[in-house]
């Protein structure tokens, strides 16, 4: 980042921590139990047979065969989404797509590898997936059973990837070996959490991911989710001890796939040190490509963007 950029925040979205501050940040210690938990719930994940269905889609994306997707994940959920073929050639492996805070409306375009098949759901309570009373909007998603370690939303849009890679393999079972997970935002701390225990995941990518250092994300100022979680923590100390079993720094130290990080120095929405507390986590072989800025307009964000992208296709040419 050549620059400061110009912002309208009451806040430094830099919050003053340089590059080598950040790769410095250390991760925090999660509870002598984390692990266990985790392996518990994606245990009790494979056990959920996810009959995916699919159904003609109106989406159009070129030299793709898009569909619409149901399968059912834990605790009765419907998932919904997309399931994107290539048209031409014979695909090579797949992808398990985790989309932002903000939800999704349909697939994306920007796809790392034509001759892949993507899987894109919608988290439980967002996008084609809602259901009341879970409510679509971020601020009050993220609060969902927050006072309920076993219960709370973001585990089980955990086990809606983990049901999505058992999906995949219903319906691509030679796959299998060959599944990457790509998450963005929402969907990168998701993956953070998910990827440690499910094997059948060969290769991540993390794109300015959320939930890391749990600690930091409620001290720093914010625009993001992480402001409705701040505020209710003022009034509701308890839910630290939930919290503590969704830190996405803490899960990443358990990853060993491969992983690639896309991790923002300026970033209004998910603070960048804990962004970095979950690459600095990983203790597997990881790559990092460092972003200007995350969820904001900046001027090299057209040249970095092509950049992460083929570096994505070098890192994931190996599936």
């Amino acid at each position: 980042m050549d620059q400061m950029l110009q912002h309208g925040y009451g806040f430094d979205p830099t919050y003053g921590y340089s590059l080598d501050d950040l790769l410095a940040v250390e991760p925090p210690v999660g509870p002598s139990d984390f692990a266990p938990f985790w392996v518990a719930r994606y245990r009790r994940a494979l056990g959920i047979d996810p009959a995916p269905r699919l159904s003609p889609s109106a989406v159009a994306i070129p030299g793709f065969a898009v569909a619409e997707i149901a399968y059912r994940s834990t605790e009765g959920f419907t998932i919904r989404g997309w399931l994107l073929q290539p048209i031409r050639g014979q695909a090579l492996r797949a992808f398990i797509l985790g989309h932002g805070y903000g939800g999704i409306s349909e697939p994306p375009r920007d796809l790392i590898d034509e001759q892949a098949i993507y899987l894109v759901p919608c988290f439980r309570g967002l996008g084609l997936s809602a259901r009341p009373p879970i409510s679509r909007e971020p601020r009050w998603h993220v609060l969902h059973d927050i006072d309920k370690r076993d219960r709370y939303i973001l585990g089980g849009c955990v086990e809606d990837v983990w049901t999505g890679v058992s999906a995949l393999l219903a319906l691509f079972p030679a796959l299998a070996g060959r599944l990457g997970y790509l998450g963005i935002s929402f969907g990168g701390g998701i993956g953070a959490l998910a990827l440690p225990w499910d094997e059948r995941i060969v290769r991540g990518h993390l794109n300015v991911p959320t939930f890391g250092h749990q600690a930091l994300r409620l001290r720093l100022p914010t625009s993001g989710s992480a402001a409705a979680v701040q505020d209710f923590v003022r009034q509701h100390r308890h839910v630290l001890a939930t919290l503590a079993y969704y830190d996405a720094a803490v899960a990443a130290a358990f990853i060993r796939q491969p992983m690639h990080v896309a991790a923002a120095r300026f970033d209004p929405v998910v603070a960048p040190p804990g962004q970095f507390a979950i690459y600095n986590a990983l203790l597997s072989d990881k790559r990092l490509f460092v972003l200007d800025a995350g969820h904001f307009e900046y001027p090299n964000r057209a040249r970095q963007e092509r950049e992460l992208m083929a570096g994505l296709r070098t890192f994931f040419s190996t599936l």
